[in-house]
């Protein structure tokens, strides 16, 4: 016997979900993602890396983040009517907004994926070239290696409209994009 799903689990309408429709529908998980027009529910629980890594990378670029941005842990980003999809942290040069719901791409300066084990191949090829394709300036994917984190930075090329790398970064990352930044990374983990 299978289980009847909840009425909100159905699309508003025939052509699918829309971005729009994550902040009209209050029965929807916490960390709902829209990804070509399907809703991603994020129902798994998260390890304990993920999060301390999430929480103490957050608080790193809170530190350092120029006057007037803002640092998020866990919004999404409005791509586009059937795109939303939710970025570990994101750097936004825009001043704090409490009623905030999301993000919009021109917004957005930096967009962070930590990866875990369930959200592996979203957070390494889907998430990364649609936050490309939106425009989106700068993109970090971190990794769990032997239990460090290890951050692959990425800027976009506006003639392709791809990422292009640059950089993998153990111990200690420095960069001067997309703001002057110097972070113990196995401080994130431990």
């Amino acid at each position: 016997m299978t289980a009847a799903l909840p009425d909100w689990l159905y699309p508003p309408r025939e052509s699918g979900w829309e971005a729009d429709d994550l902040d009209r529908v209050p029965e929807l998980p916490r960390h709902t993602e829209l990804i070509d027009g399907s809703l991603v529910l994020m129902m798994s629980p998260q390890r304990s890396w993920h999060d301390r890594v999430v929480r103490r990378l957050t608080a790193a670029l809170e530190e350092r983040v120029p006057a007037g941005w803002t640092v998020e842990a866990q919004m999404t980003v409005r791509l586009d009517d059937k795109n939303r999809p939710e970025p570990d942290v994101i750097v936004a040069a825009v001043e704090y907004d409490p009623d905030r719901t999301r993000f919009l791409p021109g917004e957005v300066v930096l967009a962070v994926e930590v990866v875990s084990e369930e959200s592996r191949s979203r957070d390494r090829e889907t998430k990364p070239f649609k936050y490309a394709r939106a425009g989106i300036r700068h993109f970090w994917r971190v990794e769990d290696e032997r239990g460090l984190p290890v951050v692959h930075s990425y800027e976009l090329d506006d003639t392709t409209r791809a990422y292009v790398a640059t950089g993998i970064h153990r111990s200690r990352m420095k960069t001067g994009v997309p703001f002057t930044l110097d972070v113990d990374l196995d401080h994130l983990a431990r």
